[in-house]
């Protein structure tokens, strides 16, 4: 089978088209026929070794697949083996059914992106009607879902950050009540302005460094700052807890894996809702972009320099 591999840790220049054994079936995984994989920002972290889980080399990254059982199903879940390849090996539990009218980039759209911005909102910040929230990185495959749940969970003022006029376009489109401008130096006044005048409830924060600073600084008293990732590749200055009892504020972290403890109740039935959620047409993710397996590095690239939107995938045929 043709997969994506690296044998040695760097930037997308390490992501290899190669040639690898077919996966065989293994206790109770199965092969998959992997129509497409879906590619995070953890992907670009494991290539350099920079994530929460060390690696070891040689390794296939991808967590996220859709494609086909030998029985025929469709169907779209994590990868017991690396995702970029075309073929991988799924546990069938872990896996759903994926009704025709989804298409597979939105399916891809849920795994990992859709159950976080569910997370971020539900089990983090703990949401509650009428709260402000500031989604950075909006029209990102997380925030693009993550504004349109704030809006249907009754959420106050959204106010949507990104980095180009058409992404907080977009971000307005879908449901933010403003959009504001994530590299102006004066980042924490803009995001006070959108909110006329008031501090925040809740911040949604993946791209750390001074954005995180900013968004500490505007938090209201019992505000939650939610960070889940760390895209600008900069520190934040240490906080000191002492200081956070100024206002009550919260920094709360979020790790996908770690809702992997409990399927039934954080994996399973929130994507079941996120799956209504989209029939119903209450959550539309914004189509996102799909690279061929053979240029997986040029996705890496792209990700990176923040050159994309919505779900990126790789597509195998």
């Amino acid at each position: 089978m043709r997969a994506v591999q690296v044998n040695r840790f760097g930037g997308p220049e390490v992501l290899e088209l190669v040639d690898l054994p077919d996966p065989s079936p293994a206790g109770e995984l199965e092969v998959m026929q992997v129509h497409a994989a879906g590619i995070n920002f953890a992907d670009t972290h494991a290539t350099e070794n920079s994530y929460l889980s060390e690696q070891t080399l040689p390794f296939v990254p991808g967590s996220e697949v859709i494609g086909t059982l030998a029985d025929g199903r469709r169907v779209c879940g994590f990868a017991a083996s690396g995702g970029y390849a075309e073929l991988a090996l799924v546990h069938p539990a872990s896996c759903w059914e994926v009704p025709s009218q989804i298409s597979d980039a939105v399916a891809l759209s849920l795994m990992v992106q859709g159950l976080t911005a569910w997370h971020l909102l539900a089990t983090s910040a703990r949401l509650t009607p009428g709260e402000s929230v500031v989604v950075h990185a909006a029209a990102g495959g997380v925030g693009s879902i993550a504004i349109q749940l704030a809006r249907h969970w009754q959420a106050g003022r959204v106010i949507a950050a990104a980095s180009t006029q058409e992404k907080r376009d977009w971000a307005c489109t879908a449901g933010a009540d403003v959009a504001i401008d994530s590299t102006a130096s004066n980042l924490a006044d803009l995001m006070r302005e959108a909110n006329e005048g008031k501090r925040i409830d809740i911040v949604l924060d993946m791209v750390g460094g001074p954005t995180t600073e900013a968004s500490l600084a505007v938090l209201a008293a019992f505000g939650r700052l939610v960070f889940y990732g760390q895209a600008s590749r900069e520190q934040t200055t240490p906080i000191v807890p002492a200081a956070l009892m100024h206002r009550s504020r919260s920094v709360i972290g979020f790790w996908l894996m770690d809702a992997m403890r409990e399927p039934e109740t954080m994996i399973r039935r929130p994507l079941a809702e996120l799956v209504q959620l989209i029939l119903d047409g209450h959550v539309t993710p914004l189509p996102g972009m799909a690279y061929p397996l053979a240029e997986a590095a040029k996705a890496h690239e792209d990700l990176l320099g923040r050159r994309t939107t919505g779900k990126v995938i790789l597509v195998m045929h």
